[in-house]
């Protein structure tokens, strides 16, 4: 099978299309064969690591070395399952993520049941249901932490990437007043997608606002809690993509549910084919990706 091989680490350059073997599956994993997968901001880091951190890293990872296949979400077809397999059947259309171990930038991967996998939502293409796993189990998973109520005040602070996009939706599906914080570029699509009022971050300086907010949500890792205390309400809640979260295939049926009730959509910047992973990952790291950035992996 073909897939994105990482030959040395640092710049895109370092990626390399290659044929490797095809996984055969275990007594308790399916083989899938993925039609669509992304280049996330994760995927770049880790392609950039030097090799200290990534040392420690692949400890965590299966090996962070030479060789390595990076990708964690993606949307494909069940080809075949283990005997001890219970929940996925072959020819059952599936999105999710590899989880620590990455893999997914390749045209088969084989995953145990309680991976953080899922049917497919069935009015999505493969490509626009590759884009949801990381960026929306992100965003749902530690928005909730802020417990949003109806007519709240949510500020999401990031709103055009991949996390925010979903957080701004999110936020508005549970009934809050959401402010998304974003570049002029960006400002008009972000209001489209349900911002009830959005900030260019390069001509306001949101954290010295009158206004307050019961949500702060910094979906990019660039400000802090201090730096936001003035603008939140007495007992008032910042949440950060540093902390942690745990997968589950729950998180993935919640947000199908929502896909296919009209609900929550991607939003995919760019397209690319396997053969131009190289491209992608340059593109990623400038760091103005909108949304997600898809890999075409198979044609349907």
């Amino acid at each position: 099978m073909k897939a994105a091989v990482v030959t040395k680490f640092g710049s895109p350059e370092g990626l390399q299309i290659m044929d490797v073997e095809k996984p055969t599956p275990k007594e308790n994993e399916f083989l899938v064969k993925i039609y669509a997968t992304t280049v996330t901001f994760g995927d770049a880091f880790l392609r950039r690591m030097k090799f200290p951190v990534r040392l420690v890293f692949g400890l965590f990872m299966g090996g962070l070395g030479k060789g390595k296949i990076l990708g964690h979400e993606f949307a494909g077809e069940i080809e075949t399952v283990g005997e001890e397999v219970k929940l996925f059947n072959p020819g059952d259309q599936v999105f999710g993520s590899t989880g620590t171990k990455g893999g997914a930038n390749a045209e088969y991967i084989c995953l145990s049941e309680d991976a953080m996998v899922a049917i497919k939502p069935k009015n999505m293409t493969f490509e626009e249901a590759a884009a949801i796993p990381i960026g929306g189990h992100t965003a749902f998973d530690i928005l909730r932490r802020g417990n949003i109520q109806p007519k709240q005040k949510v500020l999401v602070y990031g709103a055009s990437g991949s996390v925010g996009t979903y957080a701004l939706q999110l936020a508005k599906y549970w009934g809050a007043d959401v402010t998304g914080v974003c570049s002029s570029s960006n400002m008009e699509w972000v209001e489209e997608l349900g911002a009830d009022r959005v900030i260019d971050y390069t001509k306001e300086d949101f954290t010295q606002s009158d206004e307050t907010y019961d949500v702060v949500f910094d979906t990019v890792r660039k400000i802090s809690s201090s730096k936001c205390r003035g603008i939140l309400k007495e007992n008032g809640v910042f949440l950060s993509t540093r902390a942690s979260t745990k997968e589950n295939a729950g998180s993935l049926e919640f947000l199908r549910d929502l896909i296919e009730d009209g609900k929550l959509k991607p939003v995919i910047d760019r397209r690319y084919p396997l053969e131009k992973i190289i491209e992608a990952h340059a593109y990623v790291d400038q760091g103005h990706k909108k949304g997600n950035v898809v890999i075409i992996v198979n044609h349907v």
